[in-house]
């Protein structure tokens, strides 16, 4: 046999597998299934943030509904003579969440639980505002009715009326106990000359200045307004420590005069804000546990305590 005859014999005999090939393959699809992984994840996310966004609209569009609905109502109660505003101002706030929604930065803080939240509780302020507008025309056509007929029935109709003030009264006194004023914290250190602060506890000839730290909460149903807080340093003898050259006075509360130490005014603006009163003393405090008063209006916000040794 020839020298070529062998060479041909031999490549023939021993074929040589095509390993890159399947390299490249199993490469080829290990590529295309992470872009189609890739795609799903990016497709499904955008997916959700669609469903979100779609649920966040229809829930604003009921509020949107509810805010016409609640301009009926007012125009309804008002012509049949009763009070409209608390309406009105329920009216603005809801305005205000609205915009709130349209603020495309504010709208990625709201959660669509709150605003279902606030969509059913606006309709349930309508159905008792319903309720309402209801009494209000029944009583509307009695009082027709007397006015032409009946005139001996004007007892029953003034308790009809009597028991829709006595409600009102209820509502507004719920709102009022809602709008109180409260302290949150509550802290008392006493300044050195050197301005050195101690609290709680401290000497009396550590005391240069009393400072009276207290938050006030935030509260969304409490008017916007300028607000007097007297501030009552009770003494261990159960006296109010009481100095007109320092500021010290007196104002009304349940009917009687209490003394203040001192006074503080305040733009309440219904965030949460900090209030310091600085007071300094003519004389040396006593020695003993001392109680910190503040009010507003008629009623008493918050109270601190601290001690002094001798």
């Amino acid at each position: 046999m020839s020298d070529h005859q062998n060479e041909v014999s031999s490549r023939i005999s021993d074929p040589q597998p095509p390993k890159n090939n399947n390299i490249l393959k199993i490469g080829m699809a290990l590529a295309i299934l992470a872009i189609a992984l890739l795609v799903y994840f990016v497709q499904r996310e955008q997916q959700q943030n669609m469903l979100k966004e779609a649920a966040l609209t229809a829930a604003f569009l009921q509020l949107d509904s509810l805010s016409n609905e609640l301009d009926e109502r007012i125009l309804t109660i008002s012509q049949l003579g009763g009070e409209i505003d608390t309406l009105v101002g329920i009216k603005q706030k809801l305005e205000e969440e609205k915009m709130y929604f349209l603020n495309k930065d504010q709208r990625q803080k709201i959660t669509l639980g709150t605003l279902r939240g606030k969509v059913e509780g606006y309709r349930q302020l309508l159905l008792i505002k319903d309720e309402e507008i209801n009494q209000l025309t029944q009583i509307n056509g009695q009082l027709t009715t007397e006015n032409i007929e009946l005139k001996n029935e004007t007892q029953v109709l003034n308790q009809s009326i009597n028991d829709i003030k006595l409600e009102k009264n209820d509502l507004n006194q719920k709102v009022q106990l809602l709008s109180k004023l409260k302290i949150e914290d509550f802290v008392i250190a006493a300044v050195d000359v050197r301005g050195k602060e101690r609290l709680a506890i401290f000497r009396k000839k550590h005391i240069s200045q009393l400072k009276i730290t207290f938050v006030l909460s935030e509260n969304e149903v409490a008017p916007i307004e300028g607000k007097k807080l007297w501030i009552r340093v009770i003494a261990p003898d159960n006296n109010v420590y009481y100095d007109v050259n320092m500021g010290s006075g007196s104002f009304t509360f349940l009917n009687r005069e209490l003394f203040y130490t001192a006074q503080k005014e305040i733009l309440y603006d219904r965030s949460q804000q900090s209030v310091i009163v600085y007071y300094e003393k003519g004389t040396p405090f006593l020695i003993g546990p001392h109680n910190i008063e503040v009010y507003t209006d008629d009623y008493l916000i918050g109270s601190g305590s601290f001690i002094v040794k001798s």
